[in-house]
């Protein structure tokens, strides 16, 4: 059954029967529960189509993503999608993940607006200066940031406390007498990487400790150049003691470099990784910045962004999650 035939059984046009299914205030009460009883009856299902057409709403969220090979296999990367995905599924809406290359990105955030594909987004693997949120807020087109960025006028995001993970992580190191402490860390083009990496400087600078700018690496996002630039720590002279990771990605291949070395991990180099280090390809209760509840925070952006779209004001969903330092055995008192 159409929507034609439906209005036809009813006795009523089509623009009722229309707004009654699609809950405009207009329509009385009565007249919609007569409308909802009879579609029921009848079997009758919307026409996606036609009720992105009529309404404007596709009930199709997305995220537009510029994967790498090691997403699809990253256990917080699911898990995040995974609370988004049941958030939105128990409010009757889709989401959509949108692979692309990183010169398409933002085309692909342009053509999937204008062609009405998707009522909202999110924003992820956000920038220092970022176009698409730019451009998104421009547009005034309803998305949540996964993350912050360098934008005057207010926004919708969510994100961890980066500054405050990599404090905690510091203090832990220098209370067990660590002095040459480094960073292994994503590009700078990332906002959580610079935030991570202002805060291990600030957190070293307040300690009276002075930086060795050999102990500050800039370009690890994977397993394999986590690997490389652990090795690049390890011939430094004199080398860190312990070394802090700002991704679990490239913590993995940090690990793997360590055990190639033959380097005791916790008594000869201290290790912190922020993120989970569920395979690391060994049996190491490592020490980790812990983002808690991944799920929960993938739910949560999916909320944020369906008060988004039902009118909420940007400046009114931000939020800041709390990390936590989780010990464990990769962390030891400083060799003599």
């Amino acid at each position: 059954m159409n929507l034609k035939a439906l209005a036809d059984m009813l006795g009523m046009s089509k623009t009722t029967v229309s707004r009654a299914l699609n809950g405009y205030p207009e329509v009385s009460e009565r007249t919609r529960e007569r409308v909802l009883a009879a579609a029921a009856a009848a079997g009758y299902q919307a026409n996606p189509a036609a009720r992105t057409l009529a309404v404007g709403r596709s009930n199709v969220l997305g995220i537009i993503y510029p994967l790498l090979p090691a997403d699809l296999g990253d256990p917080m990367f699911l898990e995040t999608v995974g609370g988004m995905s049941a958030a939105l599924e128990a409010a009757g809406m889709n989401l959509i993940i949108v692979p692309v290359s990183p010169a398409n990105e933002l085309p692909t955030y342009r053509q999937l607006v204008r062609g009405r594909r998707v009522d909202g987004l999110v924003v992820s693997r956000t920038l220092v200066d970022d176009e698409r949120i730019a451009w998104l807020s421009e547009a005034d087109f309803p998305f949540v940031a996964h993350g912050r960025t360098q934008l005057e006028q207010p926004y919708a995001w969510f994100d961890y406390d980066n500054a405050a993970g990599i404090a905690l992580a510091v203090q832990s190191l220098l209370a067990r007498g660590h002095r040459r402490v480094a960073l292994l860390g994503s590009p700078l083009t990332l906002n959580f990487a610079r935030q991570r990496r202002d805060s291990f400087i600030g957190s070293l600078q307040a300690a009276g400790l002075e930086l060795d700018a050999r102990c500050l690496i800039e370009s690890a996002i994977d397993r394999r150049s986590g690997y490389q630039a652990m090795q690049q720590l390890l011939a430094v002279t004199p080398r860190p003691t312990a070394v802090i990771v700002d991704n679990h990605l490239s913590g993995v291949g940090a690990v793997r470099a360590l055990l190639d070395a033959g380097v005791r991990i916790g008594i000869d180099i201290s290790l912190v990784v922020w993120g989970s280090m569920a395979d690391t390809l060994a049996e190491l209760d490592v020490t980790t910045i812990d983002q808690p509840d991944a799920r929960a925070a993938g739910a949560r952006m999916a909320q944020m962004l369906l008060a988004r779209l039902d009118g909420t004001p940007a400046a009114a969903l931000q939020e800041l999650w709390q990390p936590r330092l989780l010990a464990g055995s990769t962390v030891g008192p400083a060799p003599r």
